[in-house]
């Protein structure tokens, strides 16, 4: 395993965030849970609007290189969710193993965790999750994936070791 450390951003949506009249709890808990893996050097608060969110992860991840992007928010059933589609649009493919194991751990513990839409997609050599808006599902889903992403950021990388070696 590398001991390079990941460039991770961080992206809330959230239109009462975006407005000030919310103050954002699910970016600084991320950027707290992400401290081992990397440094958040890009963390932004907007609205819930598809086009800002395109053109935020493409800048992110085309211009800055970004290895990791979480987003918070937006994965849900109301007419303002966008970010599942949003994302989408942008990624070369998507992961779905990684959104599938979010679910199926969120739905021990709640029945609405079959509403979200989340997912996890890759973006040249970046990797791109949606995670809920609230700081108790974002961090709940995040920590899921945790054990995984060492590995999974170092192949995006090229890392050419093989996988089925044991440390």
């Amino acid at each position: 395993m590398s001991s390079e450390r990941f460039k991770i951003g961080i992206l809330t949506l959230s239109d009462k965030g975006a407005r000030g009249e919310r103050v954002d709890e699910s970016g600084p808990l991320l950027s707290q849970m992400v401290a081992a893996l990397g440094d958040v050097v890009r963390y932004q608060v907007i609205a819930d609007d598809a086009d800002t969110l395109v053109m935020m992860l493409t800048r992110w991840i085309d211009d800055l290189h970004l290895d990791l992007i979480l987003t918070t928010g937006g994965t849900g059933l109301s007419p303002r969710d966008l970010t599942p589609q949003a994302t989408e649009s942008i990624l070369d493919y998507q992961i779905p193993g990684m959104a599938e194991a979010m679910r199926a751990a969120s739905l021990v513990k709640t029945p609405h965790a079959m509403l979200s839409r989340a997912l996890v997609g890759v973006r040249k050599q970046s990797l791109i999750i949606n995670l809920p808006g609230s700081p108790k599902g974002a961090g709940e889903n995040f920590s899921v994936l945790l054990p995984v992403l060492p590995h999974a950021l170092e192949k995006l990388k090229g890392d050419p070791s093989d996988c089925a070696v044991e440390p």
